[in-house]
């Protein structure tokens, strides 16, 4: 069974929220445990972009630059 984007940006923001603080999560990361949450014929890389645009897109989580990108909650969730 396949995915939605929903679900997967769903999954992404509490993913980055449990690791808000202790650890910054690149879309790699999160690309990557979300294929594992939902196997490989539930999401795939394209279905994991458009997630982390959806989150973006609705301010759900920023882009944070830190020696890298990675994918943080906005300032005033934090």
């Amino acid at each position: 069974m396949s995915a939605s984007v929903e679900q997967v940006a769903d999954a992404m923001y509490e993913m980055v929220k449990e690791y808000h603080g202790k650890r910054n999560l690149k879309a790699l990361d999160l690309t990557k445990a979300m294929i594992e949450k939902f196997g490989e014929d539930g999401c795939d890389k394209k279905l994991c972009k458009q997630a982390i645009r959806t989150l973006m897109d609705s301010g759900r989580c920023v882009y944070n630059y830190v020696g890298g990108s990675y994918i943080a909650l906005p300032p005033d969730q934090s």
